[in-house]
């Protein structure tokens, strides 16, 4: 019987456990890999397309920094209106933008959101909300002033650059870090825009909190440059002790709100 009961505690541990943290299962990077200093060089003169292909071709081969594929908690919570009762709830983001590198030789690469979107399907996550960016730059513990560049801003070396400008400002400081770039995001007016084939960006918070990008969807989606960032989100969200997938949240009238505080809350995928 106490052996019974040891298995019946030890399982319930595990499971709080897992609900309080959540590791990005990617596999075994190739001892060869490619670092952020390579990348860049490599990509130095390619256009959008042909950097996308490489972006993808590496991170699904787990070409990604370990301390990035340690997710952090973001709790969130809401009076629902019709009962007056708090509903809370939390998910887990990755502590960083999708970077390409070891833990010593690193960088963030901003990409189409058609490759976001496939990356983000092949680990089991999504894009962020507007309203979860803003709920995770609240929560991040180092929140740094935007830096903006005027030239050449889809270029790759000005992507690079832009990296080191940010690593310079950080100073070895870790966590889960926010105001460093715009989030592409997923927004029910990209299908909803009079043309297809665009994409939605928020954010680069200033260190009052305001968004230097209100939401906006006017760019065509294979746009792309050294401000957009990509922050993975694990699909499954913790409501009220309740596991759900994030497309049943959305879906929900009451819980959709926890996520998203837009007129219309409706699930959207890039197509890639």
């Amino acid at each position: 019987m106490k052996y019974i009961l040891s298995l019946c505690l030890l399982f319930a541990f595990n499971i709080g456990e897992a609900q309080k943290s959540y590791h990005l299962a990617v596999p075994e990077a190739p001892a060869t890999r490619m670092g952020g200093n390579q990348f860049f060089k490599t990509a130095v003169a390619w256009k959008w397309k042909e950097r996308d292909s490489l972006t993808v071709k590496e991170i699904l081969s787990g070409n990604i920094p370990s301390f990035l594929q340690k997710f952090v908690r973001i709790n969130i919570s809401m009076v629902d209106s019709s009962t007056g009762k708090t509903i809370k709830a939390y998910y887990f983001v990755a502590p960083d933008y999708l970077s390409i590198g070891t833990n010593d030789d690193w960088a963030r690469v901003p990409m189409t959101p058609m490759a976001a979107q496939k990356i983000a399907d092949a680990f089991g996550c999504f894009l962020p909300t507007r309203k979860m960016v803003d709920d995770i730059y609240l929560q991040a513990v180092v929140k740094l002033e935007p830096v903006p560049m005027y030239a050449f801003r889809d270029s790759s070396i000005t992507m690079w650059q832009h990296h080191l400008i940010v690593e310079g400002q950080r100073k070895l400081r870790k966590g889960l870090i926010a105001g460093i770039k715009k989030d592409v995001v997923l927004s029910g007016g990209v299908s909803r825009y009079p043309k297809p084939g665009h994409e939605a960006i928020y954010g680069w918070h200033k260190l009052d909190g305001k968004a230097i990008q209100p939401l906006y969807i006017g760019h065509i989606n294979w746009w792309v440059d050294y401000s957009h960032g990509i922050r993975l989100v694990y699909k499954k969200v913790w409501v009220d002790g309740k596991e759900m997938d994030y497309t049943e949240v959305l879906a929900n009238p009451v819980y959709k709100r926890l996520l998203c505080d837009e007129e219309f809350c409706d699930f959207y995928k890039y197509d890639y």
